[in-house]
């Protein structure tokens, strides 16, 4: 139920096991080929271009093997819930989720400090920089206890459209669901550790055993027809399971990294405190954009919770193929930045904002055009024509707040992150103010009305105001940025806009075999040949067919059993 914000931390926080829908190279290059200015030394270790590509289709195959697990559970719950008891169950994981907001970027401060002083060879000053966020995580945990019993206090006051029947097994279940949550963001910093070090493939393997219990969990509770009570326990134990497991590998493979509050430097508490001071201002414009929109739904429409949040779903899955090529930029930029100068750095963020922009908008024009019946093959008709208007404002509104992610990316890199603080305010002003007052007027379509109108308010603040304040350290203009990194790949959009009028209406687009291979065809035309040059077509080839004959040799060496 969870998006991100335009320009908010790159994240794997543990909110992402509590989503019902599931958190490149080929559209992202390897590091080395993100800076070519030939009056700057671009020069990167080959070492460090390999780790950006392993790490990037790691977190790309995760999040696709997590979101077909993930997929499972709306398609087996909209056929065995009624309709009320499944929007009572999707506001039970949207309240959890609000424990994860209490993270305030410490995970991400853990893994940008881990990779610096790991790049530099620094393993005791690591260790010490994970260790004082491993104080600040002790204090964001007991937050998190505290915020889910206020919430499980006041549920009968938050939705009082909600049947009183179901008050008592919301509380039960959302006490179970967010205090295992606030134990296991605790236990997520072993995680952090293993991000910081580059090592995607520990925490990704954690993150599927989760994904595999959650829904073996539910799935289970639903066919035995237990109640929502029930259902929360099980999850619970499933988060508590996986905040083990996350320990048990950073004792086994954490390589050295010490976390202990034993012998802490205080005075490192201070300068990490410092960097997450300005991410917790994201956290909580994030909190606005998009961790409230499925509580105003159920405030002021509850009848629509069920609709809304299948929406939320495919559009989640966008915008986590985008986070998901994207969690390696952090820590490679971080290491990186140490060797680059800002005009390097400046042409790293524009050619990764436009292979961003490739992959947002081709994954967003499909849930565009053919949303209603992807819905209908996953839902049902009635769900499908109940969700597919939300659905489209949403991908729209997501489409364009993440356009600046890779900026976001590149300011924590480079330590700029309070330069935008001024932009996440804005929106997360807007959004939440319109989205509440045009709820109570026309109801949930209101919700994401409000969220496109935040859109368009976070990332003009961010061209008009920070990006002026972070050129010293990402030298490139922002016209180029815009024009080069966004307006050319969105090019790859008119067969979309041309043919709208056929395709935006309540039920499935008018289309006939021949137009959907026009607009198929079309579309990926503009997409090899407008979005992409000559040497990235060329670079692109080079691995896919590096990758299809590493896959042959495996395959055949299982063939002959060596």
């Amino acid at each position: 139920m969870r998006n991100n914000l335009s320009v908010g931390p790159i994240r794997t926080t543990s909110d992402e096991r509590i989503s019902e829908a599931g958190s490149i190279e080929p559209p992202l290059p390897p590091v080395s080929a993100l800076g070519d200015d030939p009056a700057v030394p671009t020069e990167v270790p080959p070492s460090g271009a390999a780790t950006f590509t392993r790490n990037s289709v790691l977190s790309v195959g995760r999040l696709l093997i997590s979101t077909l697990v993930a997929l499972v559970l709306p398609f087996y719950l909209t056929h065995r819930l009624p309709v009320k008891t499944y929007s009572a169950w999707v506001l039970i994981l949207q309240m959890s989720a609000y424990v994860g907001y209490l993270d305030f970027g410490i995970q991400t401060g853990i893994a940008k400090y881990v990779a610096e002083f790991e790049a530099r060879g620094d393993h005791v000053g690591a260790g010490m920089r994970a260790s004082a966020g491993l104080l600040l995580m002790l204090g964001s945990s007991c937050a998190g206890i505290v915020l889910t019993l206020v919430l499980a206090w006041r549920v009968p006051m938050l939705f009082h459209a909600m049947p009183a029947t179901l008050y008592r097994d919301v509380r039960i279940s959302l006490l179970f669901v967010g205090i295992s949550l606030s134990v296991g963001m605790l236990c997520s910093i072993c995680s952090a550790v293993f991000l910081g070090l580059q090592r995607y493939g520990v925490p990704m393997l954690l993150s599927l055993v989760n994904r595999f219990l959650f829904t073996g969990a539910v799935v289970a509770a639903v066919f035995w027809h237990r109640s929502l009570a029930v259902m929360g326990a099980l999850v619970g134990a499933v988060n508590l399971a996986t905040g083990g497991l996350q320990i048990v590998a950073w004792r086994r493979l954490g390589v050295g990294i010490r976390l202990s509050l034993r012998g802490l430097d205080r005075g490192l508490v201070r300068p990490m405190l410092q960097f997450c001071s300005a991410l917790a201002i994201w956290t909580v414009a994030m909190l606005c954009v998009s961790g409230l929109d499925l509580t105003i739904v159920g405030r002021y429409d509850f009848g629509q919770t069920a609709f809304y949040s299948l929406a939320t779903g495919p559009t989640n899955f966008m915008i986590s193929i985008l986070g998901a090529a994207l969690a390696p930029l952090l820590p490679t930029a971080s290491a990186e930045s140490v060797h680059r100068g800002p005009k390097a750095m400046g042409e790293m963020l524009s050619r990764a904002t436009r292979y961003s922009t490739i992959l947002l908008v081709l994954s967003g024009l499909p849930l565009l055009v053919g949303g209603y019946w992807l819905l209908r093959l996953w839902v049902g008709p009635t769900y499908a024509a109940g969700t597919i208007g939300y659905l489209r404002i949403l991908v729209l509104a997501n489409i364009l707040r993440n356009l600046c992610l890779a900026y976001a990316g590149m300011l924590l890199a480079t330590e700029s992150q309070k330069v935008t603080i001024a932009g996440a305010s804005a929106e997360a002003i807007v959004n939440v103010g319109a989205s509440v007052y045009l709820a109570r007027h026309i109801g949930a379509v209101g919700v994401a009305y409000g969220t496109l109108l935040g859109a368009f308010v976070g990332v003009g603040m961010h061209f008009a105001l920070s990006m002026h304040y972070s050129y010293p350290k990402l030298s490139i203009s922002r016209a180029r940025l815009f024009l080069n990194g966004m307006l050319r790949p969105s090019a790859i959009a008119i067969p979309t806009v041309v043919l709208f009028p056929l395709w935006w209406s309540s039920g499935a687009p008018a289309f006939s075999v021949p137009l959907w291979l026009f607009w198929g065809g079309s579309t990926v035309l503009l997409a090899w040949f407008g979005a992409l040059s000559p040497e990235e077509r060329a670079r692109l080839l080079r691995f896919v067919k590096r990758g299809a004959h590493t896959f042959e040799l495996a395959f055949s060496r299982s063939l002959s059993g060596r």
